[in-house]
């Protein structure tokens, strides 16, 4: 796993064969950040990752110099592993929050330019992330809530549905109030 782009650009990442953690793939990872640097100033964001797992996503916001990231996993062996890399790249705008995310989504009253969630493929409760951000008013106007999935979920019927694209076997699926990608 590496770091695609921005100050750690090409910077491997080496959790260790123990851990649980599905990373996005640097494919994937590589056309979502396409994606966001047509859309926003990444300089300009403010950003959540939920189910932070390895922490791949977060860095690669602040590698690419986000104003503020919270990065929220559960997983204490994760937490800690996110924890080295944020001290050793000297990530400052990256907060780790170690906690159950559906948890964090019920006391969160921040808002946020984007919020990304990679849940285990299998979680029962993943349908209903998009309304729970979406419901909580989570997102700034012009922000966006992208979903990693697998395959198997489809969204297309959901009302905030802006788009969705696929890469492989990994899945994003974009939920906004007011804008399409």
């Amino acid at each position: 796993m590496r770091i695609i782009s921005g100050k750690y650009r090409g910077r491997m990442i080496h959790p260790g064969k123990e851990f649980t953690a599905r990373p996005t793939t640097d494919t994937a990872k590589e056309s979502l950040f396409n994606i966001l640097m047509n859309t926003y100033d990444l300089e300009e964001i403010d950003v959540l990752d939920l189910f932070a797992g390895t922490g791949s996503i977060s860095y690669e916001f602040a590698s690419r110099g986000c104003k503020s990231i919270e990065t929220v996993e559960l997983n204490y062996k994760h937490a800690g592993f996110i924890n080295k890399m944020v001290q050793e790249l000297k990530f400052d705008q990256l907060r780790l929050i170690r906690t159950n995310a559906f948890h964090y989504l019920k006391a969160c009253n921040r808002k946020f330019d984007i919020i990304y969630a990679d849940p285990p493929y299998d979680l029962e409760e993943i349908e209903t992330l998009p309304e729970i951000i979406i419901s909580k008013g989570l997102l700034k106007q012009g922000g966006v809530f992208i979903l990693e999935h697998s395959k198997n979920m489809n969204f297309s019927n959901h009302e905030k549905l802006s788009d969705h694209r696929a890469y492989g076997s990994v899945n994003f699926s974009f939920f906004s109030n007011d804008k399409k990608l």
